[in-house]
């Protein structure tokens, strides 16, 4: 069955269609007139151009833009004669320069206005780099990154002066680094709780440094104590003081940290036990303190070594030795500022593996003990860790 479809619906439909395209044919009409009477305008225009740049016109030259009105209103003056064309005999003559038109001076503004708009860019450029410079502070410019502009050099942590100090030598900075960390001008140890120390001992911190072309060991020192307060100014120290420690005695701790934490979970441990035996008021027993003392890291430590009569012997001596070990980085500092919060006094290497056994334990820190003993035995009087 066909649907049933409105005639009067369709009737009105079409209606509305040939309306709308009454509309459009209006509109189409109206514009093509726009074009023809902008087109005409601009060959009057042309045609008045043409008639000035001849020297004559219809009633005369147009005046000026930005002319007075006083002078539009006056009558054109009579145009000049013009010129002889045929050119005098005159070896010197000179042909005149051709007619100033309005296209020569459209010309001219053309490249007027493009020169200034070159230099406001040039200004405007200027300008962000004097900002950019200032917005970034008093701070000095990070060091230059071309080939030779800069020494490399890298202490390792842990490392003591002397130890810095033959690398800053095998570098070829100049200087004599031993005497220099006595002390620096600038830097004031008092303020971390140091009572006259004799050397900068445990503020040399350790990192990668890029050194002038020609560095001398003041230059690697300056960085060193910069990146010292930059870094220790980081660190909770809360702890610490509630167990009466002031920040040099922090560094002491985390010096010894540094020289016996093998791997990175020891650190804490290692700092929970000198703060058990601290509080407890037991000897410290760290082997690191002889060696520093004796300046020996590499040979195994006898029982001679450890009756050894020096202030950094803490077999013999209770409480910390009295000044830091080397200089730790951060790791060891925050791992002495904060320790476990364990029960732990004994700690020995693990032979055949790595790390430390921990304990409260002395029979099972004697036991641990032996073990190790026995490993070295078989090693030939060597070290039986094994941190590959």
């Amino acid at each position: 069955m066909d649907e049933w479809r409105d005639p009067f619906a369709d009737e009105e439909a079409a209606r509305e269609r040939e309306r709308r395209r009454a509309e459009r044919e209006a509109r189409r009409r109206e514009r093509q007139g726009d074009r023809r009477q902008q087109q005409n305008a601009v060959a009057e225009r042309v045609k008045g151009m043409m008639a000035r740049s001849d020297g004559a016109g219809p009633g005369g030259a147009e005046p000026r833009l930005g002319a007075s009105p006083a002078a539009r209103s006056a009558p054109a003056a009579a145009p000049p004669e013009p010129p002889s064309r045929q050119p005098p005999t005159d070896a010197a003559y000179r042909p005149p320069p051709p007619p100033r038109g309005p296209q020569n001076v459209g010309r001219r503004r053309l490249i007027v206005a493009a020169a200034v708009v070159i230099v406001v860019i040039a200004i405007v450029a200027g300008a962000a780099v004097v900002i950019d410079h200032f917005s970034t502070g008093s701070a000095s410019p990070p060091p230059s990154k071309q080939a030779g502009a800069a020494k490399e050099i890298t202490i390792p942590e842990g490392y003591d002066r002397r130890q810095i100090a033959e690398v800053a030598h095998d570098d070829g900075i100049k200087g004599d680094y031993m005497k220099a960390s006595e002390s620096f001008k600038g830097f004031n140890p008092g303020k971390y709780g140091a009572q006259n120390p004799e050397s900068l001992e445990g503020f040399l911190f350790p990192a990668t440094y890029d050194l002038p072309r020609h560095p001398s060991v003041d230059d690697l020192i300056a960085r060193q104590l910069d990146a010292f307060r930059q870094y220790m100014g980081e660190v909770k120290l809360g702890y610490a003081k509630s167990r009466n420690l002031t920040p040099y005695d922090v560094l002491i701790i985390a010096s010894m940290i540094e020289r016996e934490a093998v791997v990175e979970g020891d650190r804490k441990l290692i700092a929970a036990v000198i703060y058990n035996r601290l509080s407890d008021g037991m000897p410290l027993q760290i082997d690191a303190t002889i060696r520093f003392a004796e300046n020996n890291y590499t040979k195994p430590l006898t029982e001679s070594d450890l009756q050894l009569d020096s202030p950094y012997n803490t077999y013999t001596n209770s409480g910390l030795p009295p000044t830091p070990i080397g200089n730790p980085g951060l790791a060891s500092i925050e791992a002495a500022a904060r320790p476990a919060d364990v029960n732990y006094l004994y700690y020995v290497a693990k032979p055949n593996s790595c790390g430390h056994f921990f304990t409260d334990s002395y029979s099972a820190f004697q036991q641990a003990s032996d073990r190790y003993d026995s490993a070295r035995a078989a090693a030939g009087g060597k070290s039986p860790t094994n941190c590959s």
